[in-house]
C-alpha cells in the first residue's frame, strides 16, 4: 500500500472528521513544512536550541546522508483544519535487523501539538507503514539512527542541551503513552563543572593506573592524519559497543561522514585516543558546545547573517560534551575510561571549558555512570526511547 494512502481511524464521535488528516511527505513543499515545523513549535521556548536548518534537510536527504544506503523510510505531516499540527518520520534499517535478528523499525523527528488525537493518528500511520513492510516492533524516537538524536527529554527540561542532544515539550510522554507506547529504556546526561569535579580523586586515580600500567599513552586526535583516526576510532567503537542496547556496527563510510560534520568543529586537545605499547585501547572524542552559538543564529539559518554570529559566540564556548567513548574489552575495568575523562576535563579547564556533559548513558551502563558520579558528575536529564509491539 502507498504511504500516501494511509487509513486513518475515526476521531471521536464529538469531533468534526474533516479537522484532522495525515499527509504523506512526498514533494519539496512538504519536506520544507516537515522541516520547518520545529521551529515554529518551539518559538516561545527559551531552552530549546534551534538546530542548523541545512544540517537537518541534509539529514533526511537519502542522496546525501550514507546511513540510508540500506534504509528505507518515508515521512508524515499532521494537519488540523489544513494547518499542520505534528510530524513524524519511520525507518526500516535492514543491517540492524539483521545483526539484532529483530523485525523492528524506527520512528523519529517526532513534534507535535499538545492534541492526542493528531498524535495518535501519527503513530497509527507510523506503526501501519512498519506492519505493512513485515515489522513487529516500533522503537524510537531515534533520528534517524543510534549515532544521532535520541529519545525524548522527561527530565531535565529547565537548562538547555547540549550539542547534539534533543530538548522536547514536557507533555510528549503522555501524548506517547496516551496513544499506546511504552518505556524501552532511558539514557542519561551526566554534567561535571570546575565547582564539582572531583580533581582529586581523578588525580589519584591517574597515578593508581599509571603505575598499574606504565606502558599506557593518552594523546590528543592527530588532524593532521584526520582518516587513520577515524579507522582507529570506528575499530574500537564497534568493539566497545557491541554488548550494549541498540547497538550494530557503523559501516565505514556512515561513520566517515558523521566524523566529517565533527571535524569542522573539533578540538584536538579534548579528543584523544589511548594507547599501550601503540596499540590503540580506547579513545575518548568531546565537542565544544556549539549549542551556546547556534542559540543565537534566528530559527537555525546561517544567511544572511547567521553565519557572522555564529563565528563571533563560537569564540565565548566554554562548556563541552563528551560524545562518544569507547574502550575495548579486554581492557575495560582498569580505570583507563576515568583517565580519558579526566584528560577532557583537565585540559578543558585549561582553556576556559567549565562544564562537561557527558551523554548519553545507558541506564543499564552502571559502569559507566559510575566513573560519572566517581568524577563528580550529577544527573541532568534523562532522555527516553519507546517501544510498541505491532
Amino acid at each position: 500500500m502507498d504511504p500516501s494512502s494511509a487509513i486513518l481511524t475515526s476521531p471521536p464521535s464529538d469531533m468534526d472528521k474533516s479537522m484532522y488528516g495525515v499527509r504523506y511527505v512526498s514533494g519539496p513543499s512538504e519536506m520544507k513544512a516537515f522541516l520547518q515545523f520545529p521551529y515554529e513549535h518551539y518559538a516561545s521556548d527559551q531552552n530549546w536550541i534551534a538546530p542548523l536548518y541545512i544540517q537537518q534537510r541534509d539529514l533526511l536527504d537519502a542522496s546525501k546522508n550514507p546511513y540510508f544506503a540500506d534504509v528505507e523510510h518515508a515521512c508524515f505531516l499532521a494537519e488540523k483544519n489544513d494547518q499542520v499540527c505534528g510530524r513524524i518520520a519511520v525507518f526500516i534499517n535492514r543491517s540492524w535487523n539483521a545483526y539484532q535478528k529483530q523485525q523492528t523499525g524506527f520512528f523519529g523527528f517526532f513534534e507535535c501539538r499538545n492534541d492526542a488525537y493528531a498524535t495518535k493518528l501519527l503513530v497509527e500511520v507510523a506503526t501501519d507503514w512498519l506492519q505493512e513492510r513485515g515489522m513487529n516492533k516500533m522503537i524510537g524516537p531515534i533520528n534517524p539512527g543510534f549515532m544521532y538524536e535520541l529519545g525524548l527529554l522527561v527530565d531535565g527540561h529547565e537548562t538547555e542541551p547540549y550539542i547534539m542532544m534533543p530538548w522536547t515539550k514536557k507533555y510528549y510522554d503522555g501524548l506517547l503513552k496516551q496513544a499506546g507506547l511504552e518505556k524501552e529504556i532511558d539514557l542519561f546526561a551526566y554534567v561535571v563543572d570546575e565547582k564539582n569535579v572531583a580533581l582529586d580523586r581523578i588525580n589519584r586515580a591517574e597515578q593508581i593506573v599509571r603505575k598499574r600500567m606504565p606502558d599506557l599513552q593518552i594523546r590528543p586526535v592527530r588532524l593532521s592524519d584526520f582518516d587513520s583516526e577515524i579507522r582507529i576510532i570506528r575499530d574500537i567503537f564497534n568493539q566497545a559497543w557491541k554488548d550494549n542496547w541498540g547497538f550494530s556496527p557503523v559501516g565505514e563510510e556512515e561513520f566517515r561522514h558523521i566524523a566529517k560534520d565533527l571535524k569542522l568543529i573539533l578540538d584536538k586537545d579534548i579528543a584523544h585516543i589511548a594507547e599501550i605499547k601503540g596499540k590503540a585501547v580506547g579513545f575518548s572524542v568531546a565537542l565544544p558546545d556549539m549549542n551556546q552559538a547556534f542559540r543565537h543564529l534566528r530559527n537555525g539559518r546561517l544567511l544572511p547573517f547567521g553565519i557572522f554570529k555564529l563565528l563571533w559566540h563560537k569564540r565565548k564556548i566554554n562548556r563541552i560534551r563528551t560524545a562518544l567513548m569507547g574502550v575495548i574489552p579486554e581492557y575495560r575495568g582498569k580505570g583507563i575510561d576515568a583517565l580519558l575523562h579526566r584528560e577532557a576535563i583537565v585540559k578543558g579547564l585549561a582553556k576556559g571549558y567549565n562544564a562537561s556533559e557527558l551523554s548519553w548513558l545507558l541506564e543499564t551502563n552502571t559502569d559507566m555512570i559510575r566513573v560519572a558520579e566517581k568524577i563528580g558528575g550529577w544527573r541532568e536529564k534523562t532522555y527516553r526511547i519507546y517501544r510498541r509491539n505491532i
